[in-house]
C-alpha cells in the first residue's frame, strides 16, 4: 500500500457498532466486562482505548513497523524509552538535539545512575570510541533540531548492532512522510505527534513505533504502568491530522526549499541550515534517505548580535513567535532562549546553536506572502 493510501486507510476500520467511517471518540474511562476478567479486548482506558488503538495501528503502518504506542507527550515517549534501562547503563546521544531531550537525560535520568555521552554523530569513528560494555542505547535525531544535520541512520544502526545497543531515532522533523528509520535499521522510532503528524497545533502527543516484540511488550508495560497515555479526543485529532499528512508535507517541503534559497541570497543572512541546499554538509545523506527536505530550517545573520535576532523575531506578521513547530501556520523561534535554553551555552554554541540563531517552521501558506513577511522583517535590522 502506498503512503498516500496508508494515511487514509491503514489501521482504520468502520465503527462496528454504527458503520461510521471516521473512528469514533470512545470517551469512556472503563468498559463493561462479560464476566470477571473476561472482556471484549478493553477493560480500562489507561490500558486500552479503541480510538487510541486505531491511531497506534495507523502510525505503525506509516513507519512500516509492526507495533505503535502513543503517549500523552513526546517527552513521555522519550521517558518510556529511557525506562528500558537500569542504573549503570550508558547512552550515546547526538550532541545536536532538542533541548527537552537533553534536559530529561541530564536533569532527570542521570540522577538515577544512567550515564550519557553526547557526541557529533556525523563522526561515527569518534562515537565508536565512546562505546562501553554498559552501552545499551544510542539516541539520535535526524534531521537534528535546530541545525538540520541529517545523520546516516544505516551507519548508526550498524554501530548499535556492533555494541548490541538499541538504536532510537527521533523522526519528528521528517515525519513518516519523508523518512522511515525502521527501513534503515532503527529499532525504535520516536515522534512528537504534536508536530507534523498532528499538523494543526491543536494536540500534544508522542509515539513510538517498532518491530521487536520483546521491546514492544516492555514499552507497552511501561505505557500502562506509568500511565502517560493520551485521551481519546487527542487521538481523534491526531487521526484527523494524519489524513492530510502527505499533502501538507509536500507543501511544507516546497515552501521550505523556496525560503531557504531566498535566504541564501539575502545580503543580511550569513548562513542557512537546510538539508535541501547543496551546500548543507549533510545534503548528500539527506538526498539518499529522505523523500523530501521538509519545512524546518535555521539561519544566522551577518551582523551576529542577539538584538538583531530579536528585531527580526518581533517584526514578522505571518511567522508567529511561538514554541513548537510543524503546524499548517508558519512559526519562528529563537532556540538559544526557547527550545534549547536547557543546554549549556558552551555546548550549545559548539553544536552550531549560536546566540542569534533563528529557526523557522515554514507552514503551508502562499509562498509569496511568506517571503514578503521575511523580507519586511529583515528590513528592520
Amino acid at each position: 500500500m502506498h503512503f498516500n493510501t496508508k494515511v487514509i486507510h491503514a489501521g482504520i476500520k468502520p465503527d462496528p457498532a454504527t458503520g461510521a467511517i471516521m473512528t469514533p471518540i470512545y470517551q469512556t474511562s472503563t468498559f463493561v466486562q462479560l464476566s470477571p476478567g473476561v472482556h471484549k479486548g478493553y477493560e480500562y482506558a489507561r490500558t486500552h482505548n479503541p480510538t487510541r488503538t486505531a491511531l497506534q495501528d495507523n502510525l505503525a503502518a506509516l513507519e512500516n513497523a509492526t507495533y505503535g504506542l502513543c503517549f500523552s507527550t513526546g517527552m513521555s515517549a522519550i521517558d518510556a524509552v529511557v525506562k528500558l534501562l537500569k542504573p549503570g547503563d550508558h547512552v550515546i546521544a547526538t550532541n545536536d538535539l532538542y533541548g527537552g531531550s537533553y534536559r530529561i537525560f541530564t536533569k532527570i535520568f542521570e540522577a538515577y545512575g544512567i550515564e550519557f555521552s553526547f557526541t557529533d554523530m556525523t563522526q561515527l569513528d569518534q562515537a565508536e570510541k565512546l562505546i562501553k560494555p554498559s552501552t545499551k542505547l544510542i539516541w539520535i535525531e535526524t534531521p537534528t533540531n535546530p541545525t538540520l544535520t541529517t545523520l546516516d541512520i544505516k551507519a548508526c544502526a550498524q554501530l548499535a548492532k556492533k555494541c548490541k545497543a538499541v538504536l532510537a531515532v527521533d523522526n519528528t522533523f521528517a515525519s513518516p512522510a519523508l523518512q522511515n528509520p525502521i527501513d534503515l535499521g532503527a529499532d525504535i522510532v520516536m515522534h512528537s505527534v504534536t508536530k507534523f503528524i498532528g499538523g494543526h497545533s491543536d494536540v500534544v502527543m508522542g509515539a513510538l513505533c517498532l518491530n521487536n516484540e520483546e521491546l514492544y511488550d516492555r514499552l507497552r508495560f511501561i505505557q500502562n504502568a506509568c500511565g502517560a497515555t493520551p485521551g481519546p479526543q487527542d487521538c481523534f485529532l491526531a487521526l484527523r491530522g494524519i489524513k492530510t499528512l502527505h499533502l501538507r508535507m509536500e507543501r511544507h517541503s516546497e515552501n521550505g526549499k523556496a525560503i531557504a534559497e531566498y535566504l541564501m541570497k539575502h545580503p543580511k543572512v550569513s548562513f542557512v541550515y537546510y538539508p535541501g541546499l547543496p551546500n548543507h554538509p549533510s545534503h548528500k545523506i539527506a538526498s539518499q534517505q529522505m523523500k523530501g527536505y521538509g519545512g524546518m530550517m535555521s539561519f544566522g545573520l551577518k551582523d551576529d548580535r542577539v538584538e538583531n535576532a530579536v528585531k527580526f523575531l518581533s517584526s514578522t506578521q505571518l511567522f508567529a513567535l511561538a514554541e513548537s513547530l510543524g503546524g499548517v501556520e508558519s512559526l519562528v523561534g529563537h532556540p538559544a532562549s526557547m527550545t534549547h535554553a536547557a543546554i549549556p551555552r558552551e555546548q550549545r554554541i559548539k553544536s552550531g546553536v549560536t546566540d542569534s540563531l533563528i529557526r523557522l517552521s515554514v507552514g503551508v501558506e502562499h509562498i509569496d506572502d511568506l517571503i514578503v513577511d521575511i523580507e519586511n522583517a529583515l528590513a528592520q535590522i
